[in-house]
């Protein structure tokens, strides 16, 4: 991350924490920044949203659709598991 990025970060140490255990640097600054930089505000953020399904009942397309929106590159060939796994790794 750049010097002073950490700065923008509302919870840098989870941003690290998470990133250590191999988070990509886009999800580990979303998460740090869900959390509003609080304990309480941890254990809040996955209680948060609605139910999105399990990525196994959803099909090629729609999979294909979110990958394009979360601007995930190389998506286009490929097939349903290997769509899921890009996603959930994401």
């Amino acid at each position: 991350m750049p010097r002073g990025a950490n700065s923008r970060l509302k919870d840098p140490e989870l941003y690290e924490e998470l990133r250590d255990d191999g988070a990509s640097k886009e999800k580990a600054a979303r998460i740090s920044n869900a959390t509003g930089g609080t304990k309480k505000g941890r254990s809040e953020v996955g209680r948060r949203g609605g139910e999105s399904g399990d990525y196994e009942d959803w099909t090629v397309d729609e999979l294909r659709k979110r990958a394009k929106e979360l601007d995930i590159i190389g998506y286009s060939g490929k097939r349903k598991k290997e769509l899921i796994s890009m996603l959930r790794n994401h």
